[in-house]
């Protein structure tokens, strides 16, 4: 589902729901996660919203008095803190800026200009991460932001990079300067050690975050280290000194430590995910037939899967909470659900299906997507488990005689999503479930049974 880009051609898929800035249909531009998946945001052609991923509730909705369009919402937890950037027909925006707005207060609190069009923004509490075509950019969060540091990248268009989401470790990764390549960077060691670290250190230490009631916007005080953006509007016909975040400073010195680089693919990353706690990534190439999980200190490989056959486009990859199971969204309209540890292996798969290859009617009256094994097209048809509990060809033994095909470990369960709409997706809050967000603008909340490798439905709502 990739929107019309450059000359008439493609733009390629990020890891968020229409990077292009080109509507989907009702209006919607983007949607994305916040870090614990606890919440959503979605970009419309006239401003963005908020919701509350389960139990499902919309918690605010802005509109912008001259209609213009968000291509781009990233959040700060459940704080009143967003990172805007403009898309659609009439953006709000420049492509090129990102705008960190106050909703509680309703308005700009700072802005970032860069030379070329932003792909993706991750934010934390000290840090914003920009990341554009050939660079990922790390500036300090405060009412001023200061630029720590710009790493060179290959070419990614489709935004791809991650940030750990638990609040007390700040592991960033994303493409590295070589094709196949993962960079890891501890956002902790990125330090200017010149005049402007001791202001940097002390906007750290009067940073406070307002929470959302709820996952909301509204209520609490406002962050006392940001002021708010001296420019009356966005277009302001250049009245305003933008500096290039982008572009290099003579004044920087830039401390760096805690940097890893991992030879993960022969080809172009296309997905990259990372644990809370910063010590797992998980990539995907533009291939899109393996998945790779990798230690995040001494690059190790831990695990290796394999989602199918046939090239995919890999829309998106996220880990559970507790970081013992692994969910990747593809083009072909499935979602696969991996096992990461051997604790989550099924205690008999013979009670996967009652012989009949059929899912069993779900207790609350979820409707069945799927049917047993015969949704897995590209998994041997003689399919035994594996030690994590995963999928893996009965011939696995014969792996030294065999290609690489057969001693492969496969998801232990898979969801279709109906029509094989363009989703992304990510571990809910209720254990073994899953929050997919599709953009046909519906929001759909899958069970899934580990022991029989059956997946059901809860419920369905449109959140555009």
């Amino acid at each position: 589902m990739t929107s019309a880009g450059r000359s008439g051609g493609e733009q390629p898929l990020s890891p968020t729901l229409s990077p292009a800035g080109n509507s989907m249909g009702g209006g919607l531009l983007f949607a994305d996660f916040n870090q614990d998946y606890g919440c959503f945001a979605v970009g419309t052609e006239n401003g963005f919203r908020i919701y509350n991923s389960d139990p499902f509730k919309e918690k605010k909705t802005r509109e912008f008095e001259d209609g213009g369009g968000i291509g781009m919402v990233s959040m700060l937890y459940r704080t009143n803190y967003l990172a805007l950037v403009g898309g659609g027909r009439n953006p709000q925006f420049p492509p090129n800026r990102v705008m960190l707005w106050d909703d509680a207060a309703s308005k700009l609190m700072a802005e970032l200009e860069f030379r070329s069009n932003v792909h993706r923004v991750l934010l934390k509490r000290h840090h914003i991460v920009v990341v554009l075509r050939n660079k990922c950019v790390i500036c300090s969060l405060e009412s001023r932001p200061k630029k720590l540091h710009a790493f060179d990248t290959f070419y990614n268009d489709k935004g791809v990079g991650a940030v750990s989401s638990d609040p007390d470790t700040n592991i960033l990764v994303f493409p590295g300067r070589q094709r196949g390549h993962i960079q890891i960077v501890d956002l902790d060691s990125v330090v200017i050690m010149g005049p402007q670290s001791s202001s940097t250190s002390s906007s750290k230490a009067k940073h406070q975050q307002h929470q959302r009631d709820g996952g909301g916007s509204n209520g609490g005080s406002r962050n006392p280290s940001l002021s708010p953006s001296k420019s009356s509007s966005p277009h302001d016909g250049g009245k305003k000194h933008h500096h290039n975040y982008d572009k290099a400073s003579s004044e920087e010195i830039v401390h760096l430590s805690n940097i890893n680089i991992i030879p993960a693919h022969s080809t172009a990353i296309s997905a990259l995910a990372i644990n809370s706690t910063g010590t797992r990534v998980a990539s995907a190439s533009e291939k899109g037939t393996l998945i790779r999980v990798f230690n995040t200190v001494n690059g190790t490989l831990l695990h290796e899967f394999r989602r199918g056959v046939d090239r995919a486009d890999i829309y998106n990859i996220a880990f559970s909470p507790d970081s013992t199971r692994l969910c990747v969204a593809s083009d072909k309209g499935t979602i696969h659900i991996f096992n990461l540890e051997s604790s989550n292996s099924p205690r008999n798969s013979s009670s996967s299906n009652n012989g009949n290859g059929h899912y069993h009617h779900h207790p609350s009256g979820g409707s069945m997507v799927g049917d047993g094994n015969s949704g897995y097209s590209d998994i041997p048809s003689s399919a035994s488990l594996s030690p994590h509990g995963n999928r893996k060809s009965s011939f696995a033994f014969m792996k030294d005689l065999l290609p690489k095909y057969f001693s492969s470990e496969w998801s232990f369960t898979h969801i279709r999503i109906p029509g094989e709409v363009r989703c992304i997706c990510g571990f809910g809050q209720e254990r073994n479930s899953i929050i997919v967000l599709c953009a046909d603008g519906t929001c759909q909340k899958y069970m899934f049974d580990t022991y029989r490798g059956q997946a059901a439905r809860q419920w369905q709502r449109r959140f555009i």
